[in-house]
């Protein structure tokens, strides 16, 4: 069986990490990079430190508009497709990839396999959402990480072909924290100590985008007298210079970091404070307490289960949850048992 897996960002790349050597064991997959992400920080070192299989094919498409860029992935997609003529197109989570990947497959009759299918946050102002929305509704199968995805897939009508496999980001999780023990010195390279610091991501449109939410959060970062360390993503850079935003001499503001190196600071850190889905589900697979800067989350177990505190970007709220948020209650295993890239190879195998 050929498959075609569509990537394009960084949690794609982990993802894709824990999935792509299985595939290829008896399968053929083409590895397709559109090129959302292509700064070097944020894409090469992934596919060099993960042992990603080197893609086939790179789009290159870059930044731009949401329909300037999907629409350029679509033209070029459907030239692969063309030429490949794959048995299922594969995609990952719910970025502009995911869906051009979808849709190109959906257009072209080709089954869609959608790996972290059924997760909502029923704002439909965010892209993500609506890119995870309909990339679910015009998929073949739906491979879901939580018992909620099911649940939100059925009140859509989506029953058949729905499979709770867990979570790759796990199976990645697991097999990576190893490697960063060995390979990773971030920590005496930053000069860290163990518990004694904040690790913060700040990278959502809808956080950089606004001055006066990215200017809330920069406030309360720098009045919580803790040390916090900061890998500055490329886009909030650009508006924290925009916005004429500073940061204080608490805030120790790194390049954005391969996930080896996310995987120890993670690891380290007293908590974390983020506006990443992903990042929310790893501090939860870190047992660290997660401070989310968002006015919701897909990822709505981690809260009910205590370790993860919805914040938005009032000041106050996160200032209050640095200080005073720490989980009062054993962590349940919601994301299953760290073997999702396997089952889902397997349905997918037995399938055709």
């Amino acid at each position: 069986m050929k498959i075609i897996t569509v990537i394009g960002a960084r949690p794609q790349f982990i993802k894709a990490a824990a999935v792509s050597n299985i595939i290829r064991e008896q399968n053929e997959e083409v590895l397709i990079h559109t090129g959302q992400h292509y700064d070097e920080n944020m894409s090469r070192i992934f596919f060099d430190e993960l042992q990603i299989p080197k893609p086939d094919y790179n789009l290159c498409v870059g930044s731009g508009g949401h329909g300037t860029q999907t629409g350029n992935m679509l033209i070029k997609l459907e030239e692969i497709y063309l030429k490949e003529k794959p048995d299922m197109i594969l995609v990952y989570g719910d970025t502009n990839s995911t869906l051009a990947g979808a849709l190109c497959g959906s257009k072209m009759l080709i089954p869609v396999a959608h790996i972290e299918a059924g997760l909502r946050s029923f704002n439909m102002t965010m892209p993500e959402e609506q890119n995870r929305i309909l990339t679910d509704h015009i998929s073949k199968f739906l491979f879901v990480p939580t018992i909620s995805a099911i649940n939100n897939l059925k009140k859509e009508g989506l029953e058949k072909n729905v499979y709770n496999v867990g979570d790759v980001m796990f199976d990645a999780n697991i097999h990576f924290r190893k490697k960063a023990e060995q390979k990773s010195n971030i920590i005496d390279t930053l000069g860290l100590y163990h518990n004694e610091y904040i690790l913060t991501t700040i990278h959502r449109a809808e956080n950089t985008n606004d001055i006066n939410r990215l200017k809330n959060i920069i406030t309360a970062l720098n009045n919580s007298g803790k040390t916090i360390v900061l890998p500055l993503h490329p886009r909030t850079k650009r508006y924290m210079a925009d916005y004429n935003l500073k940061f204080m001499d608490n805030i120790k503001v790194i390049e954005p970091v391969g996930y080896l190196d996310m995987i120890s600071l993670e690891e380290h850190a007293a908590k974390i404070v983020t506006d990443s889905g992903g990042v929310q589900k790893e501090a939860f697979f870190m047992k660290k307490p997660c401070i989310t800067m968002r006015d919701e989350t897909e990822w709505i177990e981690t809260v009910e289960n205590g370790w993860n505190t919805i914040v938005s970007t009032d000041s106050n709220k996160i200032l209050d949850a640095i200080i005073n948020f720490f989980p009062k209650n054993n962590q349940n295993n919601i994301f299953g048992d760290g073997n999702a890239a396997s089952k889902i190879v397997d349905i997918i195998s037995k399938n055709f």
